[in-house]
């Protein structure tokens, strides 16, 4: 019989605790986002979808070795010594083409560590966080075409 009214003390305690909690938050004011009209302000070095500037990647490989699940795709044939395929940005002489380079962000872990080895820096994360579409194969972001030259 002790045991009894000891568990019913338990039941109401252990109600009124979540009262208590319910209770504080009544009275405070809802932090609610419209979501669509609204959005959240993310801090300066927020990691979002990634962005290759074309034109300045050399074809190194590197950005897609340091991927940890692969979702980096690069083709980059090398290029005969006759042909000048230019420099980048920042002076550096280009030796490949980059027929393909892919990027799967269905896979991506978005930890930035593909952003980091880049020599020409043309690989950065974007504040862009918000990327929803219909269909999954509109993720696989394509930076350079098959079969261009430049």
């Amino acid at each position: 019989m002790r045991e009894y009214f000891r568990n019913v003390f338990v039941a109401v305690w252990t109600v009124l605790v979540g009262m208590k909690v319910t209770w504080r938050h009544l009275w405070s004011r809802p932090i609610t986002l419209q979501y669509p009209h609204e959005k959240l302000d993310y801090p300066e070095r927020t990691r979002g979808m990634l962005f290759c500037k074309i034109e300045d990647c050399i074809g190194c490989l590197q950005c897609a070795r340091a991927c940890p699940v692969d979702c980096i795709f690069i083709d980059a044939p090398k290029a005969p010594k006759e042909v000048d395929l230019g420099v980048t940005s920042d002076g550096t002489k280009k030796k490949l083409f980059v027929t393909q380079f892919d990027i799967d962000m269905t896979l991506c872990c978005y930890c930035g560590l593909c952003t980091e080895p880049c020599p020409t820096e043309c690989l950065i994360m974007t504040d862009a966080y918000e990327e929803t579409v219909y269909d999954r194969s509109d993720l696989l972001l394509r930076f350079a075409k098959k079969g261009v030259s430049y």
